[in-house]
């Protein structure tokens, strides 16, 4: 609990150098949250470990989307692998400031493995595009692989929240769309392979994972109107 506190020095310092991050780990802290305690998982750990999963963006915040606003985007003027390269520090650096403010061994594990072996597909496949011989494991994050169930839970969680912030128009249909294609995309992957998760208690984390985002977008889901009798 104290260390979910506004007030932590880490949490400040992500505020105040990159509060487009801070608000998307409020808000994958809460789908995660909700999420764990539908199977039984520590909903408290996975939105402590949500609220500091991306601190290493504080390194380098303008490079990633959330931060970018009225700049123009610095991934346009260098290569693809340097993109890829800067992107994929995130979670060791985020892992090294925390080991050096001594936070706990769950907290670090959460933003080491948060993106566990997954491929960076944006700048790959930009790089495929003058480059046939590239190799798809210079675009992929070291790992490890979530290796509890909050951590796999979070690593759904935050790209789930990216994806669905990206909309302009947030409907039902295009929510569940979302989530089942980033299940599917990291099961198949194989990143759930190192955690304790089910298929039954991926099935709940999805169907908790919609309700919560149809509750959060309520307002702006559009509504087909009725046709006048």
């Amino acid at each position: 609990m104290q260390l979910s506190s506004p007030n932590h020095p880490l949490l400040k310092k992500i505020l105040t150098e990159a509060p487009g991050t801070y608000h998307h780990s409020v808000m994958v802290a809460n789908l995660s949250e909700t999420a764990c305690d539908a199977i039984g998982a520590n909903g408290l750990l996975a939105r402590v470990g949500a609220y500091y999963h991306d601190i290493g963006k504080t390194v380098r915040p303008h490079y990633f989307i959330e931060n970018q606003l009225a700049i123009k985007n610095p991934h346009d003027v260098i290569l693809p692998i340097q993109s890829a390269e800067i992107i994929m520090a995130h979670p060791y650096d985020g892992a090294d400031m925390l080991k050096k403010h001594k936070m706990p061994k769950e907290i670090i594990a959460i933003a080491k493995e948060h993106h566990g072996t997954t491929l960076l597909k944006y700048f790959y496949y930009k790089e495929k595009e003058t480059n046939k011989q590239v190799k798809e494991s210079d675009f992929r994050y070291p790992g490890p692989k979530p290796q509890s169930k909050e951590s796999a839970i979070i690593c759904i969680c935050d790209s789930v929240e990216a994806a669905v912030r990206s909309l302009k128009e947030p409907t039902e249909e295009k929510i569940e769309e979302i989530v089942s294609s980033i299940v599917t995309d990291r099961l198949q992957d194989g990143q759930f392979d190192e955690c304790p998760l089910t298929i039954k208690e991926l099935k709940i984390i999805h169907q908790t994972i919609c309700s919560t985002l149809k509750g959060i977008f309520h307002s702006r889901i559009q509504y087909p109107e009725k046709e006048a009798n």
